[in-house]
């Protein structure tokens, strides 16, 4: 490849002399000549250079190798499940999305070993999920306490292998809310990350 690529270059390099004595001939227009000239010597030398990225087994081998040493997860996120949303009043959230903004909107489901009712919002490519206190050490409680109108408590992503995914976190110093899988509202084990490590935001893992 890279000979073809030499003898080319020649090729071009010794027609483009020939024009040059054609056309070029008075030495009024010496001037014009040596630039064209320059340029046609860039352009063979442009083309003698391209044998360097001319590809070869070194180059592919090389290649295969960097891909192999780059790191792979045992797990994967997924998509956004929801986006959960704590309410002070449980009922007055429903009717906002349902009968002013038009969304399908669950009925309330209570989850005693998280201490919430939640009410999922259909959005089409994902979930809102409203959040109401359900006893007295509910942590939507103390979020409302802090947060008198509501607002965004955490996000839910899916993962394709939650324990995976806890093992792994733990060895990049990720805290995990509690030693192992809740069963969340979607009847799936789920985990929860501490805020401080996921710059502020509470985000909540799901199997899928």
């Amino acid at each position: 490849m890279a000979a073809v690529l030499r003898r080319g270059a020649a090729g071009i390099l010794t027609a483009g002399m020939n024009w040059l004595k054609v056309n070029f001939g008075s030495k009024l227009q010496i001037q014009g000549a040596r630039r064209s000239l320059s340029f046609l010597k860039c352009f063979a030398g442009l083309l003698t250079r391209l044998q360097i990225s001319a590809p070869t087994g070194r180059v592919t081998s090389s290649s295969k190798s960097f891909s192999q040493n780059i790191p792979s997860c045992v797990w994967k996120l997924g998509r956004l499940n929801h986006v959960a949303i704590a309410v002070p009043d449980l009922e007055r959230a429903q009717s906002l999305y349902r009968d002013v903004l038009g969304a399908q909107v669950s009925e309330a489901v209570p989850l005693p070993d998280h201490g919430v009712y939640t009410v999922f919002v259909e959005l089409g490519n994902t979930k809102l999920e409203l959040l109401h206190p359900l006893g007295e050490k509910s942590p939507i409680a103390s979020f409302l306490q802090k947060n008198k109108t509501g607002g965004m408590h955490h996000i839910c992503i899916e993962v394709d292998d939650i324990k995976a995914a806890m093992a792994e976190l733990k060895e990049k110093q990720i805290r995990i809310l509690s030693e192992e899988p809740k069963i969340g509202a979607h009847g799936k084990p789920v985990i929860f990350l501490h805020p401080k490590d996921c710059h502020g935001v509470l985000v909540e893992l799901e199997q899928a």
